[in-house]
């Protein structure tokens, strides 16, 4: 059954921002991350094509409508529609308070979607189960974050905040180490790791800011090889968040 214009311009809507604020909602699209998602988050819509007709109706919670390939191009958030588009609730991004328990990732003004979805993606991997963004990074539930992710969200608490140098001071104050990554740090394959923390990533162009800078403990640097050699000016923020998370868990797992 195709589907009414009335439907298609409600759902058209979300591809604004405030519309997806003002009902709590993030959108995702292709039947897999969909279908990954919707263990974990409160369906709001499903619409899909008749490739997916079949396994849509199996899944639990919610009831599939139908639509053309016309029709999805109509409501896609993305350049090329995909076979399934959904409609999720959001979870409440609010945090408080720093757990003292396992690594956490803070991103600090990391503005570039694909990056702030693949470093989400990058801490499911490595079993990061919490990443906090400040409010000046990518939209952690928008349509390119959450494709980006490739269904992490569905393990990895992504938690906001406007004051991230707050809630590392008070962490602090509670004994958890503070690692940020600098041009200044030191090697990161040197350095002491340990199994509980915060690790700080800045953003793309300008790296921690000051204030967040003035709370790590622990500066760190990935060394370019061979040393002295000329190279480029600094790594990919997602590029050097995967470095990283995989020295930490290669030490730790010892």
């Amino acid at each position: 059954m195709a589907l009414s214009k009335n439907r298609i311009k409600e759902l058209a809507k979300y591809k604004q921002k405030k519309h997806r604020d003002e009902e709590g909602v993030f959108v995702a699209e292709g039947w897999k991350l969909i279908e990954d998602l919707a263990k974990h988050f409160d369906c709001k819509a499903l619409i899909v094509t008749d490739k997916v007709k079949e396994p849509a109706n199996r899944l639990k919670g919610t009831t599939a409508e139908t639509a053309s390939d016309e029709e999805m191009g109509r409501i896609t958030l993305m350049k090329t529609p995909r076979e399934a588009y959904a409609i999720f609730k959001r979870p409440d991004t609010s945090i408080d308070r720093i757990e003292t328990k396992g690594l956490t990732l803070a991103l600090d003004g990391v503005q570039d979607p694909g990056n702030v979805g693949t470093i989400i993606r990058t801490a499911d991997w490595f079993g990061i189960e919490t990443v906090i963004c400040t409010k000046d990074c990518a939209e952690p539930y928008g349509p390119k974050v959450v494709q980006a992710t490739m269904g992490a969200l569905s393990r990895v608490s992504v938690k906001e905040t406007d004051n991230l140098s707050a809630l590392l001071k008070d962490a602090a104050r509670r004994g958890v180490s503070i690692y940020g990554t600098l041009l200044e740090g030191n090697d990161i394959t040197q350095e002491e790791l340990s199994e509980d923390g915060v690790i700080v990533m800045g953003s793309e162009g300008n790296g921690l800011s000051s204030e967040v800078r003035e709370c790590v403990s622990k500066r760190l640097r990935i060394e370019n090889w061979p040393k002295g050699r000329e190279t480029s000016e600094s790594l990919n923020v997602a590029a050097a968040t995967a470095i990283v998370c995989a020295e930490f868990r290669r030490r730790l797992k010892k």
